[in-house]
């Protein structure tokens, strides 16, 4: 990262003095927690209230300005009224002061013209002082490494530098998290709310865990992205670092994207390009807290499972059987028990055992330890499992009988045992699982405490849906580390020399002959075809061809060619081309009376092959995104469609035809197919450098229908549109 968002974000977090602007003396406002905070955690430069109301305040003395502190504050804590905050961040950048964290409300998260006007303020006065600035619009922050928490929340007992980072647009969620977290026994070194981002954003403080050695694992809380490439890039240093970037991505709905707006003043994207492009990032989105809470709790205490096949070990028919639907629920395979592993599990629990995975093993409740570590030694040793999960509930506490304490003792040594035996030896990971999730008590946050290594994954669906997630994240780090992704080049200069001979500011079509001249200049091909002026040159064209043929209307304005009448398939005679012709100029007409129609398309039918669907979409945060799935009608019917970021290579492509039902069909179905697969792979990843090239001004593409012929045979695009911007 940049030395100088570096030394930003340390400021921010990490500062020598702080001045607290807007000093109260009620203890429940929030100057006056941020304060108690300081004291309380030992922070030790100095902190100085201010408010000209008062010579002294919470035992300390106040002072009225700035200027009549006894040094320059490292870092304001300013709380005061929006429209105040640009004078006062003005004087104290010319004091010396290095960051400030604005709490205020009242910029463009309103949709007010003031707000917005406050909002450019505002930057304007970063970008020419050169101050650190989280927020508006936030709750503060914490920094453990700092001994800094200028959040007002005395529900954080104590600062650990941790291995988990994490930074929210939300003020009030990501904190909640947080403790959730430290509540599990998961400590938490650093927590930002960033607020409306108007100065430091997600991406630098992303950059800036990515340098921190204490810290293992990020969670964003994004409600909208802000400098996209910055976050990306941000991620991709944090995916090849080895620190994973966990996001609760807000803004998957229309509500939510309404309420992302009302909330930070941004415009959320579709949570279709955010997972394509930031997933391949190594972005893992996750849809609650408790999903990425339960992720967390895997990846820190058990890190990415080499295989995805999961062993299953219960001592509930209940929880064998919410195992089973949880695992198909999330496509997490389990396996069959390799048969030493079975011989192993009747010769502890009885010949009848019926061995089965999850395996039901009532009896295992009341073996010794050893045994219990026999049964597990023989799925550690199990080709066919890599993940083990086991039934058990942390005990609450130490037990208020003889019976209670002897369970307390026997779930703590199998955890123990768990261990010594596999864990500390570098065995198959090993995570606990219960019939409902529950909370953590002080005894069973002390005792888990002990076990760093076995992650404690609540139920069966959660622990299910957390392997899923981090299988996906290991398959795309293993793609991100075997195949280089293509760079951007030179912009197309078919597009450049479109957009030099328009003065159109606003996005445009092209038409289709032009869209596809487009398409040829990257490799993909088309069915033999030609553009005709006239009725008897369409029919001349067709000649030349080979019937039969296909005859479409031409003009940029005609977006929809099949609901104008604008085209008419099996033609066979150049006397039912030309009566094509006349046909499709009276359609569009009585369709549309301000279309100019240019002409007609006279293309080759095509033999018999599979209607896909390829195209380039521009998202409102993460710019360009790849499209593809099944095309003609069936893409307005199951819309059965898969999205990668742009410069995606073959392997990536692959990946995107078989997240898709198409998939199926290429390969052959029902005595359909096989279809070239390889053309459809060569054709995305030929879109893909078209998007990476042209990201400023391809604002859509659609290749509609993209049709794939038989194995061999290749791959053609029978129709095209290209809708042209200026990046604005």
């Amino acid at each position: 990262m940049g030395d100088e968002s570096a030394s930003k974000v340390e400021a921010l977090l990490n500062p020598k003095s702080v001045a607290i602007l807007g000093a109260r003396e009620n203890p429940m406002d929030w100057t006056a927690r941020i304060f108690a905070n300081y004291q309380r955690f030992e922070f030790e430069g100095s902190v100085w209230p201010v408010n000209p109301r008062f010579d002294e305040i919470w035992g300390v003395p106040c002072y009225a300005d700035l200027s009549d502190l006894p040094a320059v504050p490292d870092k304001l804590v300013v709380m005061r009224a929006a429209a105040s905050v640009g004078g006062i961040l003005r004087e104290a950048a010319a004091l010396g002061t290095r960051s400030a964290t604005v709490y205020a409300a009242g910029y463009s998260e309103l949709g007010t013209e003031e707000g917005k006007a406050l909002e450019n303020e505002l930057r304007q006065v970063i970008e020419e002082t050169g101050l650190a600035v989280c927020g508006p619009n936030c709750l503060g922050s914490m920094s453990a490494r700092g001994r800094s928490l200028c959040l007002p929340d005395d529900r954080i007992r104590e600062l650990v530098r941790g291995p988990v980072a994490m930074v929210g647009q939300s003020g009030t969620t990501t904190p909640g998290i947080g403790r959730t977290l430290i509540d599990r026994g998961i400590d938490v070194g650093y927590i930002v709310t960033s607020g409306n981002e108007v100065g430091l954003t997600t991406a630098d403080y992303i950059n800036y865990f990515v340098d921190d050695p204490d810290v293992r694992l990020i969670f964003c809380l994004i409600e909208a992205v802000r400098r996209p490439q910055d976050f990306l890039a941000a991620c991709r240093r944090a995916r090849d670092a080895g620190k994973p970037v966990v996001a609760l991505k807000m803004g998957v709905s229309e509500g939510g994207r309404q309420a992302a707006l009302a909330h930070t003043g941004s415009m959320a994207g579709a949570v279709e390009a955010f997972d394509a492009v930031a997933g391949d990032a190594g972005v893992i989105r996750v849809d609650s807290g408790d999903a990425a809470i339960d992720l967390i709790e895997l990846l820190m205490n058990a890190g990415l499972p080499e295989t995805n096949n999961v062993g299953v070990l219960v001592y509930s028919g209940g929880v064998r059987g919410l195992s089973l639907d949880a695992a198909d629920r999330h496509g997490v395979p389990l396996p069959d028990f390799a048969p030493e592993t079975a011989a192993k599990f009747r010769e502890i629990l009885g010949e009848s055992l019926r061995v089965t995975n999850p395996l039901d093993a009532a009896g295992f409740m009341n073996q010794k330890l050893e045994s219990i570590l026999e049964m597990v030694t023989a799925i550690q040793n199990d080709p066919n499992i890599g993940t083990i999960l086991f039934q058990e509930d942390l005990p609450p506490s130490e037990g208020i009988n003889d019976a209670n304490k002897r369970r307390t003792k026997r779930v703590l040594d199998t955890m123990k045992g768990f261990q010594e035996h596999f864990l500390n030896k570098g065995g198959k990971p090993i995570g606990l699982i219960s019939p409902a999730s529950a909370d953590l008590t002080e005894f069973s946050r002390t005792a888990r405490k002990q076990f760093p290594q076995i992650p404690v994954l609540s139920e069966p669906n959660r622990a299910f849906k957390a392997l899923r997630a981090a299988f996906n994240y290991r398959d795309r780090i293993r793609d991100a580390e075997q195949n280089q992704e293509q760079v951007e080049r030179a912009p197309s200069e078919i597009i450049e020399s479109v957009l030099t001979d328009t003065s159109i500011k606003e996005p445009f079509a092209l038409s289709e002959p032009d869209s596809k001249k487009l398409l040829v200049s990257y490799g993909l091909n088309l069915p033999r075809e030609g553009f005709a002026k006239t009725a008897e040159e369409a029919a001349k064209i067709a000649d030349d061809i080979g019937y039969p043929v296909v005859v479409k209307g031409v003009a940029a304005a005609l977006t929809h060619k099949s609901d104008a009448g604008a085209v008419m398939l099996g033609l066979t005679s150049n006397d039912e081309v030309e009566r094509a012709c006349n046909d499709i100029s009276k359609n569009v007409a009585e369709y549309d009376s301000s279309v100019n129609l240019e002409g007609w398309l006279v293309a080759q039918s095509t033999g018999e092959g599979l209607e896909l669907v390829v195209g380039i979409q521009r998202d409102p945060e993460m710019g360009p995104v790849v499209m593809f799935g099944l095309g003609g009608v069936w893409l307005e019917l199951i819309k059965d469609v898969s999205f990668a970021s742009p410069g995606l290579n073959r392997a990536r492509a692959d990946r995107m035809i078989n997240e898709t039902r198409a998939g199926r069909l290429i390969d052959g179905y029902r005595g359909d197919g096989p279809y070239d697969r390889d053309a459809v792979i060569e054709a995305l990843v030929a879109v893909g450098q078209m998007a990476a090239d042209n990201s400023e001004t391809i604002e859509s593409l659609d290749i509609n229908p993209f049709v794939a012929l038989s194995h061999g045979e290749g791959a053609v695009a029978l129709d095209a549109l290209a809708v042209l911007g200026r990046g604005i």
